[in-house]
């Protein structure tokens, strides 16, 4: 059975690519499961006997990219908290997500909703890539917890990213960049490097053409550089709103990147159905060398034998445990989200729409059975979250820097399969 194993004396840290891939939010203290107060405000009353939440998530995208499985991971984990009596005896009434469909003038109307409308206690699951963070909910003092995908995220006092904070502030400082850099450490060992250290290979970085995926590309050079890797070339240039017809011209630049040969790794940046074409595009030109993103764990991409052929050996690093492991915290959340959907595909954000409601769950938990707004934001100031599928998280330390914790999945004979289990470093 994988565990997740403990510190070492040279630190890793989730690695700040996985958000830059894809980008482009009152509670209530009353006597109802909603209120007029902010969870973050002030007051001494006690909360009622249920406690609203409701979830912002990207169903629908313009691109087609979506993160609604975090809902039903979500809805799973409160709906076995409530099995089990609640948190204290108070039940979730999780009323669902709503769509931010990746623009910020819906997640705005969507957050409003929420906050204002519905007045909910906390918005989890938070994982919308049309928001950043939002005035609105911030104001309110209403709390986020999800995935920590921007910058406004990790500048937020309210908001609680499952994997810290996913784009943390620039640093040169290379004990920083390497602690950062899990990703880069764990493919140089698959490569046979020493200690997340790689030899020389050389790598091309590839992102789309938008100011999140240009800083994304940025970062991730510096991670790739502090683990021993030659950064071949590094491009932000592939169209965001639609994958290209041609991709003649991005692959020769690619093959020839090496002092005119191909780079040792191609790094990708963007998102899954962008992937596909890029990687097809790769193995047509004879590309033979190591192909890894951030992104690509989702069994809709080996559904169909072209894509599964193409996705062949491609490594994907994650922040939690996969589905794949022989973990019991693992199997009790894919038995959870099968309850409530028996048909449910699992993607990244299905754990991650969990484990964000189960981390509410432990704040909530550790603020007592005479919560109140002090009580819950004082538990939030001091959060120390740890479980074998997620890793460990600390606060206030993990507002600003990334997880500790990562593992490497790879597509081996059309499936998934776990390449490096999860592991968790201290800085």
């Amino acid at each position: 059975m994988h565990g997740y194993k403990g510190a070492r004396s040279r630190s890793r840290l989730v690695a700040v690519v996985a958000v830059m891939t894809l980008m482009s939010a009152c509670a209530a203290e009353s006597g109802g499961s909603g209120g007029s107060g902010g969870a973050g405000g002030s007051g001494g009353a006690a909360l009622g006997d249920t406690i609203k939440i409701g979830g912002l998530v990207t169903k629908t995208s313009p691109i087609g990219y979506t993160t609604g499985e975090a809902e039903t991971g979500a809805k799973a984990r409160f709906a076995r908290a409530n099995a089990e009596g609640g948190v204290h005896g108070r039940k979730i009434d999780f009323i669902g997500a709503e769509d931010d469909a990746m623009t910020a003038a819906t997640a705005d109307a969507a957050v409003k909703k929420l906050v204002q409308r519905e007045k909910v206690f906390a918005i989890v699951p938070w994982i919308a890539f049309g928001a950043g963070t939002s005035p609105v909910a911030e104001s309110a003092g209403v709390t986020r917890f999800g995935w920590g995908v921007s910058k406004g995220w990790c500048s937020s006092k309210l908001s609680y990213g499952v994997s810290g904070c996913l784009q943390p502030e620039e640093s040169t400082d290379e004990d920083v960049l390497w602690s950062r850099g899990y990703g880069p450490h764990q493919l140089a060992d698959e490569m046979g490097g020493k200690g997340g250290r790689a030899d020389g290979q050389a790598v091309w970085i590839q992102g789309f053409d938008n100011s999140d995926s240009t800083d994304g590309v940025k970062a991730t050079k510096g991670l790739f550089t502090t683990a021993g890797f030659e950064v071949a070339g590094a491009s932000a240039s592939i169209p965001a709103a639609a994958p290209p017809q041609d991709w003649l011209p991005y692959i020769n630049k690619i093959m020839k990147s090496n002092d005119g040969g191909p780079p040792d790794v191609v790094y990708s940046i963007m998102s899954g159905a962008t992937n596909l074409g890029m990687y097809g595009a790769l193995r047509k030109a004879g590309y033979q060398g190591i192909i890894a993103d951030s992104t690509s764990y989702d069994p809709r991409l080996l559904a169909d034998p072209q894509g599964a052929q193409v996705m062949e050996g491609v490594y994907t690093g994650i922040s939690f445990a996969p589905f794949e492991a022989d973990t019991p915290e693992v199997e009790q959340m894919m038995a959870d989200v099968r309850e409530e959907d028996p048909q449910h595909v699992f993607t990244q954000a299905t754990a991650m729409g969990y484990w964000a409601a189960d981390m509410f769950l432990t704040a909530l938990e550790k603020a007592g059975k005479d919560v109140t707004a002090e009580s819950y934001r004082e538990a939030l100031d001091t959060l120390q979250y740890e479980n074998a599928a997620i890793g460990k998280l600390s606060f206030p330390e993990n507002k600003t820097e990334p997880s500790s914790c990562s593992s490497l999945v790879q597509v081996r004979k059309g499936r998934f399969v776990e390449a490096q289990p999860l592991e968790c470093f201290d800085k």
